[in-house]
């Protein structure tokens, strides 16, 4: 059963702005794995920017948003299979949403141009499985 359906799309200009001010927003923001990813792209703000969008929709798709969810940015990492395809890893707080609120799979799709980037997450319950 689905659980919840987020979307969110981020000018990359925006993310590209406050990742190049070194005022701690990229690690605030993302992991450490996702730095190392984002930072051997060639077009690395599509890619931060990106991130950030599926970050977003995530926390829409759980219907909570940022502040109801304890989840800090950083905990909801954005990862890539030898293939390219994403996925997301919860770890700290966020981790514990998969048991306080009975979350199965999680898919996210990415997708990102020259000026905007979008995500897509869509969150499946246990129940039902």
């Amino acid at each position: 059963m689905i659980l919840g359906i987020g979307t969110d799309i981020i000018e990359v200009a925006r993310v590209a702005s406050k990742v190049e001010a070194g005022k701690g927003f990229r690690e605030l923001v993302f992991s450490a794995n996702e730095i190392q990813y984002c930072e051997k792209q060639t077009k690395k703000f599509e890619s931060y920017a990106a991130r950030f969008a599926a970050k977003e929709a995530f926390l829409k798709a759980l219907g909570t948003g940022y502040g109801g969810s304890g989840a800090q940015f950083h905990e909801i990492e954005i990862n890539n299979d030898a293939f390219g395809k994403p996925s997301i890893t919860l770890l700290g707080n966020a981790q514990q949403l998969i048991q306080e609120r009975g979350i199965g799979k999680i898919f996210v799709s990415l997708s990102h141009v020259k000026e905007t980037a979008v995500a897509m997450v869509v969150i499946e319950s246990l129940i039902g499985q």
